[in-house]
């Protein structure tokens, strides 16, 4: 049965490469209807993984000591179907927004093969495994940044690029330097350093940590290590905007975790100055995120900047190193993608339509586009946290493994909630006012109210709309009945910590 970990794998890739190189996907009606069934069929093939349970698959090996391996454990079934899903949704969603935008063939081999990488990174079964696919996640991604060729998306690709290649190399030292230290290069519970080795050279080994740890953040937005994420996602188009935020940025956070979890162990860090260090950036991060998203007038540049605040609620529950922290983390990675991939859309859907682009001219927006600025306004009241959201129970979670954890000093215990609410204000402070101008169209300071029929009704088509709701419902429905999905993530978390 292992054999099935390869097709969710290979089939993405290997149909990116058919529509790159067979002429006859140079039709474009043939094109989209390959890529929705290949999106699709990539869903339906992790059916079977999850129920085979835990499988091995080796692939090749570079030395004797040294395969490149996949395996399936809890976690990484729950991230390969978040993605998966997430990807599936926004391709779709992509269609019309890419027929006006152009170069289609181009960006729809690199979308169906990025799912091939983002699948392999999931199912890694070794941190060398993981940083191969991470690799090539990242040079997959960075011509979708750059697609439509002007003078500001390639140097958006660039600084892309040179932020991951920067992050990686950070992976990549650590994991040279701490050969000697560690059993072997697999993820297992409990991590993989020989504490008899370690012993005596704790400081090296914490330093590398430390270092490997922004390493993989910086995918994920992390401060110091941010800032490819406002420059590249105003200049992507807005489907890979999406995807950027929803699903790329997940792929740093499945770096920490198996670092933390799976490669260093939870029992190692815990209590060490790295914790601390960590968690006070990833506090950091949340609060300038949020205020900078407040004080930005460019939609989806807004956008990004929450990305940059709310990714790092995420990496703040990992560095909690608790049970319920770790829930609270991975609620929120999926709270997030849901949500942010909804506002990427939405925004999207509204340039796509309107061709506006800063905030300040979407006033009235609702009466032209209400499902999308409906869908809009219900993934808003998901990232501020507002039931029944789903965004709620994540932060819930969040605050209480704030207070939960242990080896910190005790005031970070406390400011980490207060972080969160802050966040949250600021939240609702940048993305409601969109919503209420959009809705609620005002007298604009002219002395008389815009008559609405000004507003011709215009919304995106149906082949947008549909995703965005699709997202939108499921944001509500899984904040409505969180318990078995809390359950899992509690368990999962129990095992690992």
């Amino acid at each position: 049965m292992s054999i099935l970990l390869l097709f969710p794998v290979l089939l993405p890739l290997l149909a990116g490469a058919a529509v790159c190189f067979i002429p006859a996907f140079q039709n474009g009606k043939l094109r989209k209807i390959f890529t929705i069934a290949m999106l699709v069929v990539t869903v339906a093939l992790l059916i079977p993984v999850f129920f085979a349970g835990e499988t091995t698959l080796t692939l090749f090996t570079l030395s004797d000591n040294l395969p490149i391996f996949l395996h399936t454990d809890m976690i990484g079934l729950i991230f390969a179907a978040l993605m998966a899903f997430v990807w599936a949704t926004a391709g779709i969603y992509s269609f019309p927004y890419m027929a006006h935008e152009g170069g289609e063939k181009r960006y729809y081999a690199l979308y169906l093969a990025t799912l091939g990488a983002l699948m392999g990174l999931c199912f890694a079964g070794s941190i060398i495994t993981f940083y191969m696919f991470f690799e090539a996640m990242t040079l997959l991604t960075m011509p979708m940044v750059m697609h439509s060729g002007k003078m500001d998306a390639v140097a958006a690709g660039i600084k892309y690029l040179i932020y991951s290649v920067l992050g990686a190399s950070l992976v990549l030292l650590g994991v040279f330097v701490l050969s000697p230290y560690v059993k072997d290069f697999s993820f297992a519970v409990g991590g993989a350093l020989d504490m008899a080795k370690v012993a005596g050279h704790e400081c090296l080994v914490l330093t590398f940590a430390f270092l490997m740890l922004v390493g993989f953040s910086a995918k994920a937005g992390l401060f110091p290590l941010h800032g490819w994420l406002p420059t590249a996602h105003p200049a992507a188009p807005s489907p890979a905007s999406a995807v950027l935020s929803g699903v790329i940025t997940k792929a740093g956070v499945l770096g920490v975790i198996r670092l933390i979890y799976c490669y260093l162990g939870v029992d190692f860090l815990r209590g060490t100055w790295v914790q601390t260090a960590y968690m006070c950036m990833t506090l950091l991060t949340i609060f300038t995120g949020s205020l900078l998203a407040y004080h930005e007038g460019h939609l989806k540049k807004r956008l990004a900047w929450s990305s940059v605040s709310q990714v790092s609620y995420v990496l703040f529950g990992l560095s909690t190193m608790n049970p319920v922290g770790f829930a609270g983390a991975v609620l929120h990675a999926i709270a997030h993608s849901l949500a942010k991939d909804t506002l990427f859309m939405s925004a999207g859907a509204i340039i796509l339509k309107t061709e506006k682009t800063a905030v300040a001219d979407l006033r009235g927006i609702g009466k032209q586009m209400p499902v999308t600025l409906a869908c809009f306004t219900v993934a808003s009241l998901g990232l501020v946290g507002i039931p029944p959201c789903m965004g709620f129970i994540s932060k819930w979670y969040l605050a209480q493994g704030s207070l939960a954890a242990t080896g910190v000093n005790a005031v970070l215990n406390v400011v980490g909630p207060v972080i969160l609410l802050i966040s949250a204000l600021l939240t609702a402070g940048y993305l409601f006012p969109i919503v209420i101008r959009g809705f609620i169209v005002g007298n604009g300071g002219h002395g008389h109210d815009e008559p609405a029929e000004t507003f011709e009704r215009n919304d995106a088509p149906l082949m947008m709309l549909i995703p965005l709701l699709v997202l939108a419902v499921l944001s509500v429905v899984i904040g409505m009945f969180p318990n078995a999905l809390i359950e899992l993530l509690t368990k999962v978390g129990e095992l690992l910590a």
